[in-house]
């Protein structure tokens, strides 16, 4: 099934690599099309192909196209927890709360996970049907005929028409138990006579695990461009209107939101522009003197965040981390032009001052002149900073998606700061510069300040050799340290949220996962820091899920930072943990959601550094692969260390 859907997916338009794996019951293909090709151009053709396809592939196989979503698009997961068995909770979620959920804009697809579908199971007794002579393909086309719901147009009786059906559609155990095999000398076979009917549960390759118990969950998957804060927004107000609704003692419980990091990031902006006022109050307050000048460099910083969010809207980018990243970057240079220009206009008041003994009747003449003499070298200025994100721009593929908003946020806050710098603030000068003016010589600060700049200036002048020497040695030693410098493909960022991925052998059982899973979920609830954890064995109802049952997900939630004890960071909570979960035979991998989402797309990896061995023989690449698992064990940095085993 695979194999012909692969090499027929290859031949699409804009299509840059297939990636496919099959496992028990389970065909996964990822097609990776060129940046300029549009998502929906791309499903439409693959959509056709796969129609095409339907023509070759067993009877019984039909592929499906995945949600329209992104490998990250996973931003909320719930359980679904109360007095009930898996199968009927399972139910309550197959057929009712996704449902629901799925109405909410922007939900792309609402995924099941753990518990188990129920189903009618019909253990056939081989000796019986032989006693009666009856085939096993009798028993299952007796089943197929007697499930169905049946047509018959209509009737006239009395001047009224009457539709006529037949209901057929098998409702219990005794609906089938009944069902008619065949007749022998006169007495009828019912399938009660050669089999044993009763519900049970359909061959599942998913677990969910919490607090040791087999709980039903579902995961919340957005729209490729929705806007994540919004839909988790309107998630959260549908599971509260379905709460009442629901049977007695059932509680829809979240365990991962990714709306906390979201308003992590809003927050952290906001903190860093209040903390830019503030430093700007304070430089102001200290070396101008002047508090009305104040207002002319602290305005200009929300007006421009404000503008960047503008440009944003019109560039169709929407607020994410990266995004709101590159004005946390800009923040720090956002108040430069306007200080350079507030600064000039000041220094000219002041020399008109001493000159004509006044200044407010000309302070618009002083103003124009001050920013005629600076607003060139400021424009000049801030467009270097903004060339200097150029080679952010020309990135491609994964690496542009992933950083042009930050570089196009910058440069709209840059923008915003430079218009601003010579435009509205030379206006807020000449409203705002009022009062007395006192000279720069008269602040003890930069007195101190040019008394102790003044010798060490006239130093480097004297000894101009020795000056540049030193200058060149720093900025070679700069040059060679930096090549001693880590690089990563993204930024550390904390989520705030770990994942626990440990990977057993491929042929591990789903019981026997299951129970590793128990143990290291109860080990880890046992730390005092952390406040819930929530583990996944197997792949969820999911096309974006094809986790192998050897592998676990566990979500860990931390206690507010707040609370932890001084010198406990996340790496020293991790490793605290990891000494305690090691088992022989199974790799501990510590990440995170989104990272791990991140790896896994951009390489096909779970981890952030692998290895990929090609060939034609499996066995060869099998011991390739242990070769390099061995040379590679002894790599300073190297914490965990795995080689996946070909089965099948």
């Amino acid at each position: 099934i695979t194999y012909p859907l692969t090499v027929n997916l290859q031949g699409l338009a804009g299509v840059r690599d297939v990636r496919s794996s099959s496992a028990l019951g389970f065909s996964m293909i990822n097609i990776i099309f060129q940046d300029k090709i549009d998502p929906y151009f791309a499903r439409t053709r693959v959509l056709e192909r796969l129609n095409l396809a339907s023509g070759f592939l067993p009877e019984g196989v039909v592929p499906v196209l995945g949600p329209d979503a992104t490998g990250v698009g996973q931003v909320f997961w719930y359980t679904v927890e109360g007095p009930y068995d898996g199968g009927t909770l399972h139910s309550l979620q197959d057929w009712f709360i996704k449902y629901q959920l799925n109405s909410v804009s922007g939900v792309a697809e609402v995924a099941s996970i753990g518990g188990w579908v129920r189903q009618y199971q019909i253990d056939v007794d081989p000796i019986k049907l032989r006693a009666y002579n009856i085939p096993l393909r009798t028993v299952i086309e007796g089943v197929q005929r007697n499930n169905t719901n049946v047509g018959a147009k209509v009737i006239e009786a009395s001047d009224q028409e009457m539709a006529v059906r037949g209901i057929g559609l098998i409702r219990s155990t005794a609906d089938l138990e009944n069902i008619v095999l065949t007749v022998t000398a006169g007495t009828p076979v019912y399938i009660r006579n050669v089999a044993n009917v009763h519900l049970g549960p359909e061959f599942r390759r998913g677990v969910l695990d919490k607090d040791g118990k087999d709980v039903v969950g579902g995961v919340v998957v957005i729209r490729n461009g929705a806007n994540a804060q919004e839909v988790i927004t309107g998630v959260k107000a549908k599971l509260a209107a379905l709460e009442p609704g629901l049977p007695k003692g059932v509680h829809i419980v979240p365990f991962y939101d990714r709306s906390t990091l979201i308003l992590h990031a809003v927050n952290t902006l906001k903190s860093a522009l209040l903390e830019e006022i503030v430093l700007v109050t304070l430089a102001h307050v200290i070396f101008l003197w002047h508090f009305r000048s104040i207002l002319i460099v602290t305005l200009p910083l929300p007006l421009a965040v404000a503008g960047s969010f503008l440009f944003m809207h019109y560039a169709d980018i929407s607020s994410n981390i990266m995004s709101l990243g590159g004005i946390a970057i800009a923040i720090g240079v956002l108040v430069d032009a306007g200080i350079v220009m507030t600064e000039n206009v000041l220094r000219h008041a002041e020399q008109y001052y001493e000159e004509h003994g006044e200044y407010k009747s000309a302070i618009g003449q002083i103003t124009l002149e001050a920013a005629k003499l600076v607003g060139r070298p400021i424009f000049f200025a801030m467009t270097i900073i903004i060339l200097a994100f150029v080679p952010v721009f020309a990135l491609t593929g994964m690496e542009g998606k992933m950083f042009h908003p930050l570089a196009f946020t910058k440069t709209f806050a840059m923008v915003c700061s430079t218009l601003i710098a010579v435009t509205l603030v030379p206006v807020l000068c000449t409203f705002l510069i009022r009062g007395k003016l006192h000279r720069e010589d008269a602040n003890p600060v930069m007195h101190g300040l040019r008394t102790i700049y003044k010798p060490v200036l006239r130093w480097a002048l004297k000894h101009r050799i020795m000056t540049l020497s030193t200058a060149v040695v720093i900025f070679a030693s700069a040059l060679w340290l930096a090549t001693t410098i880590g690089s990563e493909f993204m930024p550390p960022l904390d989520e705030e949220t770990a994942l626990f991925m440990p990977i057993a052998d491929p042929s591990i059982s789903l019981t026997k996962a299951t129970e590793i899973l128990r143990w290291q979920d109860k080990i880890i609830a046992q730390d005092p820091l952390v406040e819930s954890v929530v583990g996944k064995i197997g792949r969820a109802e999911s096309a974006i899920d094809p986790a192998p049952v050897n592998m676990t997900e566990t979500v860990i939630n931390f206690k507010p930072k707040d609370t932890w004890p001084g010198g406990t960071t996340k790496e020293t909570i991790l490793q605290r943990l990891d000494e305690k979960l090691r088992l022989p035979g199974v790799t501990n991998i510590w990440t995170q959601p989104i990272r791990n989402r991140i790896d896994m797309l951009s390489t096909g990896i779970r981890t952030q550094v692998g290895v990929k061995v090609f060939g034609n023989d499996l066995a060869t690449i099998e011991q390739k692969e242990t070769e390099i698992e061995r040379a590679l064990r002894p790599v300073p940095g190297v914490a965990d260390l795995y080689s996946e085993r070909i089965t099948g």
